[in-house]
């Protein structure tokens, strides 16, 4: 997918924004805290309906004003057309206190999932280490994210599942009177029954991913560590039913659903051991960076069969100057499509630059202002 033209009002602390983009490497440069990530989190938003960095929708729409608008004219780089052309208009419009309009081609979309998975993205940030130093959510989202955007069912799944978690949650806090059995024998069904379809997906998705995330973690590492995956789920003591109801008296002493899949987890291994223990800051970095490459390989093969968006936000920092090397080797090949990179200064995108002889564009972020550089 080529995102052409880029047009940003009011959102974050971009005032107005009208982009005309390269199809294949788009540089923004500034200080710390001028917008330059925010120009990344617009492109992300007409991908997922939600920022990046904040669920709250009325917080991206800039300090005192009323409303915020982010739209994005894109053409398919595949084969295939989207709908019945190889263009895409995606637009959004909200308003504070009023429900966001998010639209395709004009028409406004009944159910945003049905939008989910069309422009497929990947975002490599600074924050990606939390995948790591963070908790278990952090990674199920990782999980979540990835296999949401090519398969719908997985999203439906996930849903049934978590409303079914919900409800039981609600009556395990119940005291007075004490919560049905046969209410909570229902969601447990439910959760059950979502939930086993969530773990099938997952388990495909993460076999799958492990070959190629340790094919870009040697070339980024020159083969100097070895890592691994290992995903861990409570599917795998028995039938989740069985598994939930086991322990229900536990729950109900707790107030909350102590098993099923909201609890999976990814375990991430250097040489054999936990990452969280053993890695650096720079393999801490360059783990999370393989993971998301990985990540974009496999969309690529799976989603709208078409090539998704990188992103590459502030990515260079604590890495030594030969993995700084092999990632700019490996993004400036052709196995990548339309870059957007952002960063301090101009040192690091030059050995981009001077590295391939792709099409490019330089622009400058000041304030939330953004001017085109002539190259």
């Amino acid at each position: 997918m080529i995102l052409r033209r880029l047009s940003i009002l009011n959102y974050k602390n971009i005032r107005e924004a009208s982009l005309e983009l390269s199809p294949k490497i788009n540089c923004f440069i500034g200080h710390n805290g001028v917008g330059k990530t925010n120009v990344l989190d617009a492109v992300y938003y007409l991908s997922f309906c939600r920022s990046a960095s904040n669920p709250i929708d009325s917080q991206v729409i800039r300090h005192e004003e009323p409303f915020c608008v982010i739209e994005g004219e894109y053409e398919s780089d595949s084969q295939h057309p989207i709908g019945d052309s190889q263009q895409l208009l995606i637009s959004c419009g909200m308003k504070r206190g009023v429900k966001k309009h998010f639209k395709r081609n004009k028409k406004e979309y009944k159910r945003l999932s049905e939008h989910i998975g069309l422009i497929p993205l990947v975002v490599v940030s600074p924050s990606d280490t939390m995948l790591i130093e963070g908790s278990s959510e952090e990674r199920r989202r990782l999980m979540d994210m990835v296999i949401s955007q090519y398969d719908r069912s997985y999203i439906e799944a996930l849903s049934r599942y978590n409303n079914a978690h919900q409800q039981r949650n609600t009556l395990l806090k119940q005291e007075d009177p004490a919560p049905d059995p046969m209410l909570l024998q229902i969601w447990e069904e439910q959760m059950a029954e979502s939930g086993e379809v969530i773990y099938q997906k997952r388990n495909a998705f993460v076999q799958e991913l492990i070959p190629l995330f340790q094919q870009f973690y040697n070339q980024i590492s020159s083969g100097r560590e070895t890592v691994g995956l290992n995903y861990t789920s409570h599917c795998q003591r028995g039938p989740l039913l069985e598994v939930i109801q086991r322990d229900r008296h536990k729950d109900l002493a707790v107030g909350f659903s102590l098993h099923g899949v909201h609890r999976d987890d990814l375990e991430f291994t250097l040489d054999g051991h936990l990452m969280k223990r053993e890695g650096s800051q720079g393999q801490n970095k360059t783990y999370a960076i393989a993971l998301k490459l990985a990540q974009f390989d496999f969309l690529k093969r799976t989603a709208s069969q078409t090539t998704p968006l990188l992103l590459l936000d502030d990515i260079f920092d604590k890495l030594d100057a030969e993995r700084v090397e092999q990632i700019v080797r490996l993004v400036s090949g052709d196995a990548f499509g339309q870059i957007f990179i952002t960063d301090t200064n101009r040192d690091h995108l030059d050995q981009i630059l001077k590295a391939s002889a792709l099409d490019y564009k330089i622009f400058y972020v000041d304030n939330g202002e953004i001017t085109e550089k002539n190259v």
